[in-house]
């Protein structure tokens, strides 16, 4: 008998150092694997792999307003605390009614100011200013002290720098269109920004609200067992090495609780941001959305249906004046 409790025992104890292992070797390579993939300068999602532009809305096309759409545009810079950042002001055309909105656009992590230009001349034909900004780590902006990229722990501050710099102008509120990682960003700026509440309405594509899930499905495309635990230990690691908290990179509660209205688009066939992060926040967000769901990859839905894009992006801007 005391020979049966002894075996169990020696196995039971193999389990337990095994679990640890596996965990704690797992979480290791999360972390190493949040690493790689957030420092600044490395491959992101948006910084290479894309087909060759065949207009200015599409993703990797280079050029100022001008050039794109040949619409007059001034170069301005936005003051923030790790320095100033470069951005494009696209006013509205001579004789067309102005709205008092400024509309901002913020693009995803690795991406340019030039991811706006899918969105761009809806706004810019209904009469909204358009900021199109950089952010800390851009090309032409000052990095980080960290050298990452936090889905929106620090960026948010960049964004804050650009509402303000839109209210200095003469704007009464500013509608935050963002992509990507630019809806984390626009996430931590309604969570903790005392300006959140000029926000007067949201224009979000393919958002990176939740992104421990994000990594958690990532962990979980590779076979990996308990991938949320997995990524929940490389979160802390990370933590430990960087002094980044990525487990607060949450931001559906500050969507849903967002109580002006809300475009929100997303494909079905993303493989970086999982439509059912927005499929979850337009089922249970009280406040009035309208969701254009595809079929498209990741930031593609434009590209998918251009005309049903547009077509309801502006009917959605329609009704802000109303």
């Amino acid at each position: 008998m005391k020979g049966a409790i002894g075996i169990v025992a020696g196995l039971t104890v193999a389990l337990v150092l095994a679990a640890a292992g596996f965990f704690g070797f797992g979480s290791w390579q999360a972390a190493n694997f949040l690493q790689a993939s957030l420092a600044v300068g490395g491959p992101t999602a948006q910084g290479s792999g894309w087909p060759a532009p065949e207009s200015p809305a599409d993703i990797g096309y280079t050029g100022d307003p001008e050039a794109a759409y040949d619409y007059d545009f001034q170069n301005v810079r936005v003051g923030s605390e790790v320095g100033d950042m470069p951005a494009w002001l696209i006013r509205p055309a001579a004789g067309s009614a102005a709205s008092e909105s400024w509309a901002i656009f913020v693009h995803g992590i690795g991406g340019r100011r030039e991811n706006g230009y899918r969105f761009l001349p809806v706004l810019h034909e209904a009469g909204l200013p358009v900021l199109m900004i950089s952010y800390r780590n851009d090309e032409g902006a000052p990095p980080s002290t960290e050298g990452f990229y936090a889905f929106g722990l620090t960026e948010w501050r960049d964004l804050e720098s650009a509402v303000e710099y839109a209210l200095d102008q003469g704007a009464a509120s500013v509608v935050l269109v963002a992509e990507s990682m630019g809806g984390a960003i626009a996430g931590q700026f309604l969570r903790r920004s005392p300006l959140a509440s000029r926000v007067s309405a949201l224009v979000l594509d393919a958002p990176a609200l939740d992104f421990p899930g994000l990594v958690a499905a990532q962990i979980d495309r590779e076979g990996v067992p308990f991938a949320g635990i997995i990524a929940r230990g490389g979160f802390m690691v990370f933590r430990s090495r960087t002094g980044l908290d990525l487990a607060l990179t949450y931001t559906i509660p500050e969507i849903s609780n967002f109580s002006g209205p809300l475009f929100l688009s997303h494909g079905a066939g993303d493989r970086i941001v999982p439509v059912a992060s927005s499929d979850h926040l337009a089922a249970n967000r009280p406040h009035p959305t309208e969701y254009l769901r595809t079929e498209a990859d990741h930031i593609q839905s434009w590209k998918a249906d251009p005309d049903t894009y547009d077509a309801a992006l502006s009917a959605f801007l329609d009704t802000l004046g109303e």
